[in-house]
């Protein structure tokens, strides 16, 4: 596989599992140095192991991306050990589906607190060393992942669905404060992925619902978003796709 690249440092967040998983495991085949984050420290260290037997470059900090304090000090490594990353790949997020009307307010905390603060604690901890990075070595990435969810209409989703909304503006927004800085930002917005974030679901509706379309269609793969990442980040540095929507191909909405 070509080492595109080669000599970039790519931080991952949610990286313990599911999309950010793959997207560590691709990024270093590409060449990169990998700093994964996730919570799960012996997650992270099975992962970081792979990695190294393939012949890549990995690190695991064990971050709470909903603490910002954390978050920070695992930047701060960064920037020690490495110098600073180019690629941030935030990808740390959760999906708890309800109906409203059963108030479950700490699952919407959790969703606001991970899918939402703990985006921006990662954006504001990593984007000066972007900056930075682009403006020594001409090239740097802020991958988002939003979700369909953000712009399509699912019953019991209205939180998930808000925090990825949130994603996807800011993400565009922020493409419009950082590009004349040289930072690309993208919003990956994926359709069915087999993960576990499906494991995570306690409405009984939803399951329904998701276990009703696991058989009906093709559901991605977390490396076919993983791909997306490393696609993305190798275009050329005057190259920006904005916002990527993946789906499987038979999936209507």
């Amino acid at each position: 596989m070509s080492k595109v690249l080669e000599g970039r440092v790519a931080v991952i967040t949610g990286a313990s599992s599911g999309i950010g998983e793959a997207a560590a495991e691709h990024l270093a085949e590409l060449g990169a140095q990998v700093v994964v984050l996730a919570r799960r420290a012996d997650r992270l260290a099975e992962l970081v192991a792979r990695i190294e037997k393939n012949g890549g470059q990995a690190l695991a900090l064990s971050v709470d991306v909903a603490d910002a304090a954390s978050v920070q000090a695992a930047a701060d490594r960064v920037a020690a050990d490495f110098g600073g990353a180019d690629l941030l790949f935030n990808n740390a997020g959760v999906m708890l589906p309800a109906p409203v009307e059963q108030q479950r307010s700490d699952q919407w905390q959790r969703e606001i607190d991970t899918n939402i603060t703990g985006l921006m604690n990662a954006v504001g901890a990593f984007v000066p060393q972007l900056v930075a990075s682009a403006q020594a070595r001409g090239v740097a990435d802020l991958i988002n992942t939003s979700s369909i969810g953000a712009k399509n209409i699912y019953p019991n989703f209205a939180v998930y669905a808000g925090t990825k909304a949130f994603v996807t503006h800011t993400s565009r927004t922020l493409r419009a404060e950082l590009g004349a800085k040289g930072v690309r930002v993208s919003a990956v917005e994926p359709g069915l992925v087999r993960t576990e974030l499906q494991d995570h679901v306690t409405d009984a509706a939803s399951n329904e619902w998701l276990d009703g379309v696991k058989d009906s269609l093709e559901w991605l793969t977390a490396e076919d978003v993983a791909r997306l990442v490393g696609f993305l980040a190798s275009q050329p540095p005057h190259v920006n796709l904005e916002q990527v929507t993946i789906m499987p191909t038979a999936q209507g909405s």
